[in-house]
Protein backbone atom coordinates (compact mmCIF):
# COMPACT_ATOMS: atom_id res chain seq x y z
CA UNK A 1 0.00 0.00 0.00
CA UNK A 2 2.40 2.31 0.47
CA UNK A 3 3.86 2.32 -2.98
CA UNK A 4 0.65 3.96 -3.73
CA UNK A 5 0.63 6.74 -1.44
CA UNK A 6 2.56 10.00 -2.32
CA UNK A 7 5.73 10.40 -0.44
CA UNK A 8 5.25 14.28 -0.19
CA UNK A 9 1.63 14.18 1.53
CA UNK A 10 0.98 10.95 2.45
CA UNK A 11 -2.19 11.31 0.33
CA UNK A 12 -3.29 8.31 -1.71
CA UNK A 13 -2.04 8.24 -5.15
CA UNK A 14 -5.23 8.53 -7.20
CA UNK A 15 -4.65 11.29 -10.07
CA UNK A 16 -2.75 10.96 -13.47
CA UNK A 17 -0.68 14.00 -14.51
CA UNK A 18 -1.05 13.79 -18.29
CA UNK A 19 2.04 16.78 -18.10
CA UNK A 20 4.59 14.62 -16.08
CA UNK A 21 3.31 11.23 -16.80
CA UNK A 22 3.45 10.51 -13.29
CA UNK A 23 0.57 9.46 -10.27
CA UNK A 24 -0.19 11.95 -7.87
CA UNK A 25 -2.60 12.78 -5.33
CA UNK A 26 -5.04 15.61 -4.71
CA UNK A 27 -2.67 17.71 -2.67
CA UNK A 28 0.24 17.42 -5.55
CA UNK A 29 -2.58 19.53 -7.90
CA UNK A 30 -2.40 22.52 -5.61
CA UNK A 31 1.32 22.57 -5.56
CA UNK A 32 3.96 21.49 -7.86
CA UNK A 33 0.98 19.96 -10.48
CA UNK A 34 -0.96 22.94 -10.45
CA UNK A 35 -3.32 23.80 -13.70
CA UNK A 36 -1.63 20.20 -14.98
CA UNK A 37 -4.23 17.89 -16.75
CA UNK A 38 -5.14 15.27 -14.47
CA UNK A 39 -7.33 12.12 -14.79
CA UNK A 40 -8.17 9.20 -12.83
CA UNK A 41 -5.42 6.38 -12.12
CA UNK A 42 -8.15 3.71 -12.73
CA UNK A 43 -8.88 5.65 -16.46
CA UNK A 44 -5.21 6.21 -17.34
CA UNK A 45 -4.12 2.34 -16.68
CA UNK A 46 -7.74 1.69 -18.27
CA UNK A 47 -6.20 3.36 -21.67
CA UNK A 48 -3.09 1.86 -21.63
CA UNK A 49 -4.53 -1.66 -21.36
CA UNK A 50 -6.95 -1.18 -24.34
CA UNK A 51 -4.26 0.67 -26.18
CA UNK A 52 -0.79 -0.91 -25.24
CA UNK A 53 1.31 1.92 -28.05
CA UNK A 54 0.61 4.73 -26.12
CA UNK A 55 2.44 3.42 -23.63
CA UNK A 56 5.24 1.93 -24.95
CA UNK A 57 7.60 3.79 -26.88
CA UNK A 58 8.40 2.90 -30.03
CA UNK A 59 11.87 1.45 -31.20
CA UNK A 60 14.18 3.19 -32.46
CA UNK A 61 17.11 1.68 -35.23
CA UNK A 62 20.00 2.98 -34.63
CA UNK A 63 21.79 4.19 -37.95
CA UNK A 64 25.19 5.60 -36.87
CA UNK A 65 26.74 2.65 -38.62
CA UNK A 66 25.54 2.39 -41.71
CA UNK A 67 26.88 3.57 -44.73
CA UNK A 68 25.88 3.73 -48.74
CA UNK A 69 27.93 1.64 -50.96
CA UNK A 70 30.21 4.48 -52.52
CA UNK A 71 29.99 2.55 -56.03
CA UNK A 72 26.20 2.52 -56.33
CA UNK A 73 25.93 6.03 -56.03
CA UNK A 74 28.51 7.40 -58.11
CA UNK A 75 27.62 10.93 -59.78
CA UNK A 76 24.76 10.52 -58.14
CA UNK A 77 25.29 13.63 -55.40
CA UNK A 78 26.70 15.87 -58.09
CA UNK A 79 23.50 15.31 -60.20
CA UNK A 80 21.16 15.99 -57.35
CA UNK A 81 23.31 19.05 -56.39
CA UNK A 82 23.40 20.48 -59.89
CA UNK A 83 19.79 20.33 -60.67
CA UNK A 84 19.10 22.16 -56.85
CA UNK A 85 21.99 24.34 -58.40
CA UNK A 86 19.62 24.92 -61.47
CA UNK A 87 16.22 25.58 -59.16
CA UNK A 88 18.01 28.18 -57.36
CA UNK A 89 19.51 30.33 -60.08
CA UNK A 90 16.31 30.43 -61.60
CA UNK A 91 14.55 31.52 -58.51
CA UNK A 92 17.05 33.88 -58.50
CA UNK A 93 16.67 35.25 -61.89
CA UNK A 94 13.29 35.53 -61.00
CA UNK A 95 13.42 37.70 -58.20
CA UNK A 96 16.28 39.79 -60.18
CA UNK A 97 13.67 40.52 -62.61
CA UNK A 98 10.65 41.05 -59.62
CA UNK A 99 13.26 43.70 -58.13
CA UNK A 100 14.21 45.47 -61.46
CA UNK A 101 10.83 45.92 -61.62
CA UNK A 102 10.29 47.77 -58.14
CA UNK A 103 13.11 50.31 -58.36
CA UNK A 104 11.81 51.50 -62.24
CA UNK A 105 9.46 53.69 -60.49
CA UNK A 106 12.08 55.48 -58.84
CA UNK A 107 13.47 56.25 -62.36
CA UNK A 108 15.53 59.74 -61.95
CA UNK A 109 16.87 62.09 -65.33
CA UNK A 110 21.09 62.41 -64.14
CA UNK A 111 23.00 64.70 -65.95
CA UNK A 112 26.45 65.74 -66.78
CA UNK A 113 28.24 68.59 -64.58
CA UNK A 114 30.91 69.94 -67.21
CA UNK A 115 32.58 71.77 -64.66
CA UNK A 116 33.68 68.30 -63.14
CA UNK A 117 35.06 66.38 -66.46
CA UNK A 118 38.42 66.12 -66.90
CA UNK A 119 39.62 67.57 -69.98
CA UNK A 120 40.35 64.22 -71.75
CA UNK A 121 36.75 63.61 -71.70
CA UNK A 122 34.07 64.98 -73.92
CA UNK A 123 30.58 65.39 -73.11
CA UNK A 124 27.52 65.49 -75.24
CA UNK A 125 25.43 68.75 -75.18
CA UNK A 126 22.64 66.99 -73.62
CA UNK A 127 24.83 66.01 -71.08
CA UNK A 128 23.75 62.39 -71.30
CA UNK A 129 27.02 61.21 -73.38
CA UNK A 130 30.33 61.07 -72.36
CA UNK A 131 33.40 59.54 -74.37
CA UNK A 132 37.11 59.43 -73.94
CA UNK A 133 38.23 62.30 -76.52
CA UNK A 134 41.90 61.22 -77.00
CA UNK A 135 43.04 64.67 -76.67
CA UNK A 136 43.53 66.94 -73.97
CA UNK A 137 41.33 70.42 -74.13
CA UNK A 138 42.57 73.55 -72.57
CA UNK A 139 39.24 73.95 -70.01
CA UNK A 140 39.07 76.61 -67.34
CA UNK A 141 40.66 75.13 -64.15
CA UNK A 142 37.23 74.77 -61.80
CA UNK A 143 38.17 73.76 -58.65
CA UNK A 144 35.58 70.91 -59.05
CA UNK A 145 37.43 69.44 -61.93
CA UNK A 146 39.30 66.36 -61.36
CA UNK A 147 42.54 67.42 -63.17
CA UNK A 148 44.00 63.77 -63.38
CA UNK A 149 41.77 60.77 -63.24
CA UNK A 150 39.22 60.55 -66.40
CA UNK A 151 36.43 61.34 -64.24
CA UNK A 152 32.93 63.27 -64.58
CA UNK A 153 30.20 63.70 -62.07
CA UNK A 154 26.48 64.29 -62.16
CA UNK A 155 24.87 67.89 -61.64
CA UNK A 156 22.36 66.18 -59.38
CA UNK A 157 23.16 64.44 -56.07
CA UNK A 158 21.24 63.00 -53.58
CA UNK A 159 20.86 62.99 -49.85
CA UNK A 160 17.34 61.27 -49.29
CA UNK A 161 15.26 59.04 -51.49
CA UNK A 162 15.54 56.30 -54.02
CA UNK A 163 16.61 56.49 -57.17
CA UNK A 164 17.40 54.61 -60.33
CA UNK A 165 18.89 55.27 -63.60
CA UNK A 166 20.61 53.40 -66.72
CA UNK A 167 23.94 52.79 -68.16
CA UNK A 168 24.75 51.86 -71.78
CA UNK A 169 28.53 50.85 -71.12
CA UNK A 170 28.26 48.86 -74.68
CA UNK A 171 31.71 46.84 -75.71
CA UNK A 172 34.16 49.18 -73.83
CA UNK A 173 36.53 47.61 -71.51
CA UNK A 174 38.09 50.38 -69.60
CA UNK A 175 35.46 51.98 -67.28
CA UNK A 176 33.37 52.63 -63.68
CA UNK A 177 30.50 53.94 -62.67
CA UNK A 178 28.23 54.38 -59.55
CA UNK A 179 28.18 57.24 -57.00
CA UNK A 180 30.49 58.88 -55.36
CA UNK A 181 30.62 61.32 -52.21
CA UNK A 182 30.41 65.02 -53.07
CA UNK A 183 33.51 65.60 -50.97
CA UNK A 184 36.03 63.35 -52.64
CA UNK A 185 39.52 64.89 -53.69
CA UNK A 186 39.47 65.84 -57.33
CA UNK A 187 43.03 66.80 -57.94
CA UNK A 188 46.00 64.29 -58.49
CA UNK A 189 45.57 60.63 -58.55
CA UNK A 190 42.96 59.01 -56.49
CA UNK A 191 41.89 55.09 -55.93
CA UNK A 192 38.23 54.42 -56.86
CA UNK A 193 37.50 52.28 -53.84
CA UNK A 194 34.68 52.68 -50.99
CA UNK A 195 37.66 53.50 -48.59
CA UNK A 196 38.52 56.66 -50.68
CA UNK A 197 34.19 57.55 -51.27
CA UNK A 198 33.15 55.90 -54.32
CA UNK A 199 30.71 52.82 -54.99
CA UNK A 200 31.30 51.31 -58.59
CA UNK A 201 31.46 48.63 -60.97
CA UNK A 202 34.24 48.67 -62.12
CA UNK A 203 35.12 46.84 -66.02
CA UNK A 204 39.23 46.98 -66.04
CA UNK A 205 40.83 45.80 -69.06
CA UNK A 206 42.56 42.16 -69.25
CA UNK A 207 41.37 41.99 -65.40
CA UNK A 208 37.68 41.27 -66.19
CA UNK A 209 34.72 43.00 -63.87
CA UNK A 210 35.02 44.05 -59.91
CA UNK A 211 33.36 45.91 -57.22
CA UNK A 212 35.08 48.49 -55.80
CA UNK A 213 35.01 46.97 -52.35
CA UNK A 214 38.82 47.36 -49.86
CA UNK A 215 40.21 45.27 -52.11
CA UNK A 216 38.29 44.43 -54.71
CA UNK A 217 35.83 41.97 -54.95
CA UNK A 218 36.14 40.18 -58.80
CA UNK A 219 32.78 39.03 -60.34
CA UNK A 220 32.32 36.60 -62.89
CA UNK A 221 29.73 37.72 -65.18
CA UNK A 222 28.32 36.06 -68.16
CA UNK A 223 27.28 37.45 -70.34
CA UNK A 224 28.85 40.66 -70.47
CA UNK A 225 26.44 43.69 -69.44
CA UNK A 226 25.97 46.25 -72.25
CA UNK A 227 23.62 47.90 -70.34
CA UNK A 228 23.74 48.71 -66.46
CA UNK A 229 20.97 50.17 -63.72
CA UNK A 230 22.05 51.68 -60.86
CA UNK A 231 19.35 51.95 -58.08
CA UNK A 232 20.31 54.11 -54.82
CA UNK A 233 18.63 53.75 -51.45
CA UNK A 234 20.25 56.40 -49.58
CA UNK A 235 18.38 55.43 -46.33
CA UNK A 236 19.22 51.87 -46.21
CA UNK A 237 22.72 52.78 -47.79
CA UNK A 238 22.41 50.60 -50.44
CA UNK A 239 23.84 51.07 -54.27
CA UNK A 240 22.82 48.06 -56.53
CA UNK A 241 24.26 47.56 -60.02
CA UNK A 242 21.74 45.19 -62.66
CA UNK A 243 22.62 43.64 -66.19
CA UNK A 244 19.28 45.29 -67.70
CA UNK A 245 19.26 42.94 -70.98
CA UNK A 246 19.33 40.01 -68.86
CA UNK A 247 17.36 40.98 -65.82
CA UNK A 248 20.26 39.99 -63.74
CA UNK A 249 21.54 41.09 -60.43
CA UNK A 250 24.95 41.89 -60.64
CA UNK A 251 25.92 43.33 -56.93
CA UNK A 252 25.09 45.49 -53.94
CA UNK A 253 26.75 47.70 -51.60
CA UNK A 254 26.00 48.12 -48.24
CA UNK A 255 27.03 51.07 -46.40
CA UNK A 256 26.08 54.39 -44.69
CA UNK A 257 26.08 57.37 -46.09
CA UNK A 258 26.49 60.61 -43.97
CA UNK A 259 26.99 62.90 -47.08
CA UNK A 260 25.31 64.24 -50.53
CA UNK A 261 26.58 61.43 -53.17
CA UNK A 262 26.59 61.78 -57.11
CA UNK A 263 26.96 59.60 -59.46
CA UNK A 264 29.98 59.26 -61.25
CA UNK A 265 31.47 57.93 -64.58
CA UNK A 266 35.00 56.73 -65.33
CA UNK A 267 36.18 56.43 -68.84
CA UNK A 268 40.08 55.45 -70.07
CA UNK A 269 40.90 54.64 -73.20
CA UNK A 270 44.93 55.21 -73.87
CA UNK A 271 45.39 58.33 -75.98
CA UNK A 272 42.78 57.54 -78.70
CA UNK A 273 39.15 58.61 -78.87
CA UNK A 274 36.93 56.43 -77.45
CA UNK A 275 32.83 55.11 -77.33
CA UNK A 276 30.12 56.33 -75.64
CA UNK A 277 28.84 55.92 -72.04
CA UNK A 278 25.08 57.01 -72.54
CA UNK A 279 22.45 57.69 -69.29
CA UNK A 280 19.78 55.66 -71.02
CA UNK A 281 15.90 57.01 -70.92
CA UNK A 282 14.99 53.75 -69.24
CA UNK A 283 11.78 53.17 -71.15
CA UNK A 284 14.23 52.79 -73.78
CA UNK A 285 13.84 48.90 -75.93
CA UNK A 286 16.76 49.19 -78.41
CA UNK A 287 20.15 49.24 -78.01
CA UNK A 288 21.69 52.88 -78.66
CA UNK A 289 24.12 52.63 -81.78
CA UNK A 290 27.44 53.29 -80.41
CA UNK A 291 29.94 56.17 -82.38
Amino acid sequence: MEDRMCPKHERLLELFCKKDQMCVCVLCTETDHRAHYTVPVEREWTEKKSFPALSTPPSVKDWSETSVPTDTCVGMIRKLVSKLEATLTEMIDKLSDSEIKKVLKYTVDVTLDPDTANPWLQLSQDRHQVRHLGAWQDLPDHPDRFDTVVIVLAHEGFTSGRHYWEVQVGEKDDWYLGVARSSVNRKGRISVSTTQGYWALAMKKGQGYRASTSPPSLLSLDPKPKRVGVYVDYEEGQVSFYDVRARTHIYTFEDTFTEKILPFFYLYCCDKASDTIVICPVNEKHLIKQS
